[in-house]
């Protein structure tokens, strides 16, 4: 009997793929049906980028079995958007995360984002915004993207612009991930995640499809969760396109503290504890009506709230 430790690199439901990184050695493996469940309140209780402990007959072609799995560092965690407590994880022991948006064709909206940067917040992962396809932005587009990078830039967000069409952003974003470890690659369906993998590291095959006319919705082309060792250095995990994001294990109290620009004020709050939406003196409201927190950051925080409030009820 082999035993051994690696580390999931791919998920296609109920079967896996290991490796014993940084030797890239793929091999298959399934998870013992005892620890499927197990008290977690997940649908995959192993996920991509998990650490686990394996077992595996020492023959050829033998299928491994997934005996443990490693506290991970942190995770990428998404509720379902109905009204559901059940959730998923996305990825685990990150050391960064990308999130692609693009601002048309398709549009990604900002309460999307929003929702993915408090749960990379709430985890301690380190984000980044590609604002990809920027090569499809005419001049009417210019006001919106300059505010768009005005509200997350001060929010305290790195952004990054790329476009596969024109080569622009590439290089600095394949040396990005080249500084090694392992990032996330998500977003919406049909902002480019795969053709930007492939244009990193062109010995990369994702899958990529165009966007529907009819819907101006991008297709799911990634079908599974899957790590990519790139040429240079680092890992890539690519994801299947995301069409909701809703928080999970987040308290209505705690969510402002995962808006930066609102952590910086609200220690000016006249009573304690602050929801920011109705108390009198509110720094965070104040801030808004200044103009130094976002409208749109201020509306997607009152929609976390409601949405807690929804799940709550639904209980």
């Amino acid at each position: 009997m082999k035993q051994g430790t690696a580390t999931v690199i791919k998920n296609t439901g109920k079967d896996y793929l290991l490796s014993e990184l940084p030797v890239w050695k793929p091999f298959p493996a399934v998870i013992r049906g005892k620890m499927r469940l197990k008290g977690l309140h997940t649908t995959n209780p192993v996920a991509v980028g998990d650490i686990v402990e394996y077992e595996a007959e020492d023959e050829p072609n033998a299928v491994a079995a997934i005996t443990k799995v490693f506290p991970r560092k942190n995770y990428i965690i998404r509720k379902s958007v109905n009204l559901s407590r059940e959730c998923h994880i996305i990825a685990a022991n990150l050391d960064r995360a990308c999130l692609i948006v693009t601002l048309d064709f398709p549009e990604t909206k900002w309460p999307f984002i929003d929702r993915f940067l408090v749960t990379c917040e709430a985890y301690k992962i380190p984000v980044t915004i590609i604002l990809n396809k920027t090569d499809l932005y005419g001049p009417e587009f210019d006001d919106l993207k300059n505010y768009f990078i005005k509200v997350y830039g001060e929010a305290g967000y790195e952004i990054k612009e790329t476009s596969v069409w024109k080569n622009e952003g590439i290089d600095e974003l394949r040396h990005f991930i080249n500084t090694g470890g392992l990032t996330l690659l998500s977003g919406v369906s049909g902002v480019g995640k795969s053709s930007l993998l492939k244009a990193i590291d062109p010995s990369l095959d994702p899958k990529i499809s165009e966007i529907s006319l009819s819907t101006l919705q991008g297709r799911h082309t990634t079908t599974f969760y899957e790590i990519y060792p790139v040429t240079g250095g680092g890992y890539i995990i690519d994801t299947p396109g995301i069409r909701g994001f809703g928080l999970i294990d987040m308290s209505s109290e705690e969510v402002s503290l995962y808006f930066p620009e609102m952590l910086r004020v609200m220690d000016g709050c006249r009573y304690r504890p602050c929801t920011h939406t109705h108390e009198p003196h509110c720094a965070v409201k104040e801030a808004v009506d200044r103009g130094e927190i976002s409208p749109e950051r201020y509306n997607s925080y009152l929609g976390m709230l409601e949405e807690e409030t929804k799940y709550r009820q639904a209980e």
